[in-house]
């Protein structure tokens, strides 16, 4: 039998390639909204960059994936927009051990990068709370009914263990959640000119656009407690 080409050896070695099907496929599980609109836009906005067929379609390698995992669990996780995603990307790239706004680390690409689902008790465990409390927040609309919970509900849990030390509990945080319902209802207004266009990538733009809008919201809203606490020391 003929010996194979270098090129035939090198393409066997060759990493394998997805189609937006494929990768929707190994992605939904942890992010059952993703539409293949989504990795469009993401394509477009340059945080991930599929190879292309002579045919024109889109071929994504295994590292594509896991960056895509990246991406989509910084918005999910740390509502952060794809302009700080970007950046923090680009750091990644470069070979710098880059940071979040605010500090804390990001979690890299990785094989191994899904994030991982605490139970109800693990949670407890893993934020030094108890029960009660975790139910508490529940019944508070701080945290989802739910049978697991991810990272950012531990790190809410956490929160509410300090704050439960200083004598704040739960219940005293209800308006919590009905001022983050006035602020989505401002964002939705803000994005009734692209979301009434119905399309996929109009879409994905609000989406998007939403993220950066609930940011610069944020920014104002840290801002004025920082103000009103300086006034305390006056």
């Amino acid at each position: 039998m003929p010996a194979r080409s270098a090129a035939a050896r090198a393409g066997s070695a060759a990493p394998e390639l997805l189609t937006i099907g494929q990768v929707l496929a190994r992605l939904k599980p942890e992010f059952p909204d993703l539409a293949g609109s989504k990795l469009r836009f993401l394509e477009e906005r340059e945080l991930v960059t599929p190879v292309r067929t002579a045919s024109g379609y889109r071929k994504f390698s295994p590292s594509d994936v896991e960056r895509l995992r990246v991406i989509l669990g910084l918005q999910r996780d740390h509502y952060l927009p794809l302009k700080v995603i970007k950046e923090y990307l680009a750091d990644l790239d470069a070979g710098r051990e880059p940071t979040l706004p605010g500090g804390g680390e990001a979690p890299k690409p990785s094989i191994l990068g899904r994030e991982r689902r605490y139970t109800r008790d693990e949670t407890v465990r893993a934020a030094g709370a108890t029960p009660m409390l975790l139910s508490d927040a529940v019944s508070s609309s701080l945290l989802p009914a739910t049978d697991s919970y991810g990272e950012d509900s531990v790190a809410v849990l956490r929160a509410l263990v300090e704050l439960q030390r200083s004598g704040i509990e739960p219940r005293h945080l209800r308006t919590f959640r009905a001022t983050a319902e006035r602020e989505v209802g401002l964002i939705e207004s803000a994005l009734m000119p692209v979301s009434r266009r119905g399309d996929a990538t109009s879409k994905a733009k609000a989406t998007e656009l939403a993220r950066e809008i609930a940011g610069h919201l944020e920014t104002i809203r840290s801002q004025l407690i920082r103000s009103a606490i300086g006034r305390l020391d006056t």
